[in-house]
């Protein structure tokens, strides 16, 4: 039972902070100010149901893979931190909230976010999650699913309703920060762990590594 909460709590702590200035997130407050925010949230519960369900079972299918558990690990590791600097670059709106349908709102948005949501960092984030916590599949799509829906709340009631600004730019730097922090936790412990590789080695990998991500972090905050 504490490893499938485990699993739920960070999943969901995992998408909030992915939410958090992502484009879904603009394209939730974007639709609000067109529908009524109830109908907006059910059509975001129903796109996210079906594109972290698929998300699950490809992450699922990756888990399966036992020889390749260090890597998936790494891999793993490595997206966190390419979620980390995709955080800081920040995300724009590509018409989606434009996109026009026959059908009322929550289809609409519904619609909207299924294809916003395909291939974007909360959809990697769930794949990542899914091969992490292969034994509770159920609970990362339930906990990727509540992640996003209060990102998306906060910004519908932080942004429409109460008619403010998210201070984005400090959000982004602290889930930048936390993603890059555990990015290099879950690669480093997956690494020390393997006995056919030195620790040495292992050190100044992650140092080389480090330092890559500072340069590249230090050249997306200056073009922001």
């Amino acid at each position: 039972m504490g490893a499938i909460l485990i699993a739920y709590a960070v999943s969901a702590g995992t998408v909030v902070l992915a939410e958090m200035g992502d484009k879904t997130q603009l394209l939730a407050m974007a639709f609000a100010a067109r529908y009524k925010p109830s109908k907006v949230l059910l059509g975001v519960l129903i796109a996210t149901l079906l594109n972290h369900a698929l998300a699950v079972a490809a992450g699922n299918i990756v888990a399966k893979i036992e020889s390749a558990q260090t890597l998936i690990q790494c891999v793993a590791s490595l997206s966190f931190i390419f979620f980390g600097l995709w955080t800081l670059r920040g995300d724009r709106l590509d018409g989606e909230e434009n996109r026009k349908t026959r059908f009322g709102p929550v289809v609409t948005v519904a619609i909207g976010f299924f294809i916003a949501e395909m291939a974007d960092k909360t959809q990697l984030a769930t794949i990542a999650l899914a091969a992490k916590f292969p034994d509770a599949p159920l609970w990362i799509l339930l906990g990727t699913t509540t992640g996003l829906l209060i990102a998306d709340a906060v910004g519908i009631i932080v942004g429409v309703v109460l008619k403010r600004k998210i201070p984005e730019r400090k959000v982004k730097f602290i889930s930048a920060g936390i993603f890059i922090f555990f990015g290099f936790l879950t690669g480093g412990m997956a690494l020390y762990e393997q006995s056919t590789i030195p620790h040495a080695a292992v050190t100044i990998l992650l140092i080389a590594l480090a330092a890559c991500t500072g340069l590249i972090a230090r050249k997306l905050v200056g073009k922001r």
